[in-house]
């Protein structure tokens, strides 16, 4: 059957998507609670004939599969919300009822349903014309905390796939050619002696002294690493009240470095410095790796095929309600400020003059990073990867706020989904079609990684 029939069988399922994406939506249901979420996308798909296997010890996370032998592709899908980002579908910042506290900020409801619309398209197209191969779609969580799909790449599912590919609500259509920060998330706690702080502090030993003493030392390595490094932290116990020497102590840091080794390399010697301070102040420390997670390998073969499956089935369709919309959301946001956020996307000039990116994109950031980080990096570490962006908000609208979080369960978020879960099926039928693309894709990947290994962050 021709390609064009996915497109169709996606629009016929258009209200089921749509109706999926908003449910997820209201769910708005942070990383590693996304159990309705889950069970939504899971139920959906057995009912669409996929076999469903859960994921063991990432409890809201599992695998749809259809088909047999090779090659096997994957989908990779989100769901997770943010907390703090209660929003209504309104042009105003307002949030959704009180006690709500979450919002899809994200577009993480976009984002795996569109895949579920690519999978059963392609599950349809394939039972009809016998296409051997097997696609599998990952429900994938926690990818906010950056844990997700590093736990699920921890127990090997993705070892056997032959490519993977996805997609992410933005501003633009676009092929996504750039990497992002490797990072790890880490808590370090001191544990110190409580004394009265005013008569007796010398029997004490503060642990809040030894989280102090750590942060000058971190704010001092921060001369002495890479240029494109960031160390972040917070400070999550600071002790209970000022008359009582702490005796616990807690502050959480992230380092991101443009490659995992730097940040290997960094984490290594922070470690130093909490070692430093817990010496200083006769406290003990310990730490915990909350997440970690790798730099992005784009694949350029796959990216390809991406790019000219955007421009065949055409991008998003919108229409004056949606440009209205859009228009009262950047109102909102100053012009200075939009344009810094399109920069961080490496938008070509023209696009920052726009309300919503109605055409596709060819961005010029291949070797370029993105200040920011996404679990999908350990994936592309294992197998050839590619993924695209679609104009789910307006221009200059930054991902992790209101405006975001209001356009994703509008018209103008469902038709990004719409065309994002097309360009996925056309990719996916291009590449079973085509065993040569996926040997040259497979041939790229292994000439980047050479002689490395993946090893998860959780056991280096």
């Amino acid at each position: 059957m021709p390609k064009s029939n996915l497109y169709e069988i996606i629009d016929q399922n258009q209200q089921d998507l749509t109706q999926m994406s908003d449910t997820i939506w209201e769910y708005a249901e942070i990383a590693m609670q996304e159990q309705r979420s889950a069970k939504l996308q899971r139920e959906f798909l057995q009912s669409r004939g996929f076999t469903i296997k859960d994921v063991p010890n990432v409890p809201t996370a599992f695998i749809a599969e259809f088909g047999s032998g090779k090659p096997i592709i994957g989908l990779l899908g989100e769901y997770d919300a943010l907390g703090g980002l209660s929003q209504k579908v309104s042009a105003t910042r307002e949030a959704r009822d009180e006690g709500e506290d979450a919002g899809h900020g994200c577009g993480h409801n976009l984002l795996g349903v569109g895949c579920v619309g690519a999978a059963i398209a392609l599950k349809e197209i394939m039972e009809k014309d016998k296409t051997p191969g097997t696609i599998r779609y990952y429900g994938c969580p926690a990818e906010e905390t950056l844990a997700g799909k590093v736990l699920m790449a921890k127990e090997k599912v993705f070892d056997d796939l032959d490519a993977a590919i996805s997609w992410h609500a933005a501003q633009m259509n676009a092929v996504w050619g750039c990497s992002f920060l490797a990072v790890n998330s880490i808590k370090f706690r001191f544990k110190g002696i409580p004394a009265h702080a005013a008569a007796a502090p010398h029997t004490g030993r503060c642990a809040l002294d030894a989280v102090e003493l750590m942060n000058v030392g971190a704010n001092f390595l921060r001369e002495h690493v890479i240029e494109k490094a960031r160390i972040h932290y917070c400070i999550t116990n600071g002790g209970q009240a000022p008359n009582t020497v702490p005796a616990d102590a807690e502050v959480w840091y992230f380092v991101r470095a443009p490659k995992r080794k730097h940040v290997k390399e960094i984490t290594e010697r922070l470690m130093k410095v909490a070692l430093g301070a817990s010496i200083m102040t006769e406290t003990t420390m310990s730490h915990e790796l909350l997440a970690g997670c790798y730099d992005i390998i784009s694949n350029k073969t796959l990216s390809d095929v991406m790019h000219a499956n955007m421009e065949e089935v055409d991008p998003p369709k919108f229409d004056e309600s949606d440009f209205a919309f859009a228009r009262e959301i950047k109102a909102h946001i100053p012009k200075e400020d939009s344009d810094k956020v399109m920069e961080v996307y490496f938008a070509p000039e023209h696009v920052l003059e726009m309300d919503l990116c109605d055409e596709i994109v060819r961005t010029n950031d291949r070797d370029k990073i993105m200040a920011g980080s996404i679990d999908s990096g350990d994936v592309s570490y294992i197998t050839p990867f590619a993924q695209i962006t679609a104009a789910a908000w307006p221009v200059g609208s930054a991902a992790h706020t209101w405006t975001s979080c209001a356009c994703s369960a509008h018209s103008i978020g469902h038709k990004a989904m719409l065309f994002a879960a097309k360009t996925m099926a056309g990719t996916i039928y291009d590449l079973l079609h085509d065993p040569e693309k996926l040997k040259e894709a497979r041939a790229e990947f292994e000439k980047t990684l050479g002689d490395f290994k993946y090893i998860s962050p959780f056991d280096e």
